[in-house]
C-alpha cells in the first residue's frame, strides 16, 4: 500500500477534532519525511487542518465553519505521558465546564506538578498552575474543583455569590469518600482555600473539618468578600 494511501485510510479512521502527529502512524523511521509531506499535502488540499508545527487535526465543517478541536485534545501531550497523567485541564476551560461561567476562553489553564512558561498554539495561549499533589485519574475532578475554589475571585462574567452557590451543590453531590480526599488534597493549597473550603463543607454538615481548622493560624484573616451572604459560619473560619 502507497504512503499515502495508508495515511489516508487511517485518518479516515479518526474521529473529527482528534489531534494526531506522525507518530500516529505505524511507519518505518526513513519514511517519516514521505509521512510529512503527505500531510502537509493534505493540509493544503483542505482535507485536514495543521494546529501547531507537527500537529494536525481531521476538522468537523459545519455551515457556520470550521470547529476546532476540543482543548483536551489541542494539549493532550502535555497532560499525558505514556498513558501516565502528567496533568490537567483546569482554571477558564474548567469554570464553564462546571457551570461557574458561561464564558469560553482562548487561554487554556494546566495544572501540573512541574510548569513551564506560557506559550502560543495557534489561537490558544497555554499557562500553568502549579499543584503540589500527585496528579492521578481518581483526582483529577477533586483538583479541579479545589482549583476553582483557591481563585474563585478570578473567575470571569460571575460574581461570587453565583460561584460560592455552584460549588456548594457540585461539592453536595460527591461521596463522602470523595469529600474526604478533598480535604486531604486541599491541605497541600493556600490557607484562604483551606479556610473556605472548611466554611463550604461546615454549612453542608456532612464531613469532619478538624484537620482542615488545625491547618491554619488562629490569628490570620482571609478577606473573600461576599462570603457570609452565602455561609452562615465565615467568622468561625477568619473569612471577612
Amino acid at each position: 500500500m502507497k504512503t499515502t494511501e495508508y495515511i489516508t485510510n487511517k485518518i479516515n479512521r479518526f474521529p473529527k477534532g482528534y489531534v494526531f502527529t506522525y507518530e500516529d502512524f505505524s511507519i518505518e523511521v526513513e519514511r517519516k519525511e514521505a509521512v510529512i509531506k503527505a500531510l502537509n499535502r493534505m493540509v493544503e488540499a483542505g482535507k485536514i487542518s495543521k494546529l501547531s508545527k507537527g500537529k494536525y487535526y481531521k476538522p468537523e465543517k459545519t455551515p457556520f465553519g470550521e470547529l476546532q478541536p476540543d482543548q483536551e485534545q489541542v494539549v493532550k501531550d502535555l497532560l499525558e505521558d505514556d498513558g501516565k497523567p502528567i496533568g490537567y485541564l483546569t482554571g477558564y476551560s474548567i469554570y464553564n465546564k462546571l457551570g461557574l461561567t458561561s464564558q469560553v476562553s482562548n487561554t487554556i489553564q494546566i495544572g501540573r506538578n512541574e510548569v513551564r512558561p506560557k506559550f502560543k498554539r495557534e489561537r490558544y495561549t497555554i499557562s500553568f498552575i502549579k499543584q503540589k499533589n500527585i496528579i492521578t485519574r481518581q483526582n483529577i475532578p477533586l483538583l479541579q474543583i479545589l482549583d476553582s475554589i483557591r481563585y474563585i475571585k478570578k473567575i470571569p462574567d460571575s460574581t461570587l455569590k453565583g460561584s460560592l452557590e455552584r460549588l456548594l451543590k457540585i461539592i453536595e453531590k460527591l461521596s463522602d469518600n470523595d469529600k474526604k480526599e478533598l480535604v486531604r488534597l486541599s491541605l497541600k493549597y493556600p490557607p484562604s482555600t483551606r479556610a473556605l473550603l472548611g466554611a463550604m463543607l461546615d454549612e453542608l454538615n456532612e464531613v469532619s473539618t478538624k484537620s482542615l481548622k488545625a491547618s491554619l493560624n488562629p490569628i490570620t484573616k482571609y478577606k473573600i468578600p461576599g462570603a457570609s451572604r452565602i455561609l452562615s459560619n465565615t467568622n468561625l473560619w477568619n473569612i471577612i
